[in-house]
Parts: C-alpha cells; sequence; structure tokens
C-alpha cells in the first residue's frame, strides 16, 4: 500500500513513516503543502495521511485536491483544542482524525482500519 504522510514537523514525520514502513506500508512524504500538491496530482496513493497546521498551502484546499481526483482516503492529524476544526473536517468528507500526540502503534491501527473500509466500498 503506497501512503503519502503530510508533516511539517521532520522528526515527526520521520517516526511516523518509519513505524508505517515496518508495518508495511510504502510511505512518501511532503513537508508542506505545496509538494504534496504535486505528488497528489501525479501519484496515485492508497491513503494520505495530512497534517491540518501545514506551511505553504491550506491543508483544506489539500484535501480538495484529493477528493477531485477520487476517493482517497484521509487521515487528518490534529491538536486537541479546536473542536471547530474537528467539524469542519467532518463537514467536509475526511474519512478519519488523530489527535496529537500519538503512539505509532494507534496510527498504524488508524491506517489499516481505514484501507480495510476503503476497500469494502
Amino acid at each position: 500500500m503506497h501512503v503519502l504522510l503530510v508533516e511539517h514537523e521532520s522528526e515527526e514525520a520521520q517516526r511516523m513513516a518509519q513505524g508505517l514502513n515496518e508495518a508495511g506500508y510504502s510511505v512518501e512524504v511532503a513537508a508542506n503543502g505545496m509538494v504534496a500538491q504535486r505528488l497528489v496530482e501525479g501519484t496515485e496513493y492508497d491513503l494520505v495521511i495530512l497534517d491540518v497546521m501545514l506551511p505553504g498551502q491550506n491543508a483544506w484546499k489539500l484535501q480538495q485536491a484529493i477528493r477531485h481526483k477520487g476517493e482517497t482516503p484521509v487521515l487528518f492529524l490534529t491538536s486537541p483544542g479546536g473542536i471547530e476544526d474537528r467539524l469542519r473536517d467532518l463537514e467536509l468528507h475526511e474519512d478519519d482524525y488523530l489527535l496529537k500526540p500519538f503512539e505509532d502503534k494507534a496510527l498504524v491501527m488508524r491506517v489499516k482500519k481505514l484501507l480495510r473500509r476503503d476497500r469494502g466500498r
């Protein structure tokens, strides 16, 4: 399974990518929304993991580009506290979200769940 991880904090992105790689996923990392936009336009992904707080491009616009291209599941990474963000996520039909901070096992479990659900569509 091919996963795009969009996370601007490099240490966090490295940790998450390593955990996903160890679980058997092929992971590409984008450090900002502009890079992620180019990758989404040119590559098919089975899942996109998208940090809500991105430099270079609004995460919501990137999510719209992902949706415009197809039905790729999106897992939003968000900080606790912003209930408006979570309601906005749900309004925009995002597939799931995970609150930071989280353990690698929680990320892998959420990815498996989304991919399993996507295969059932």
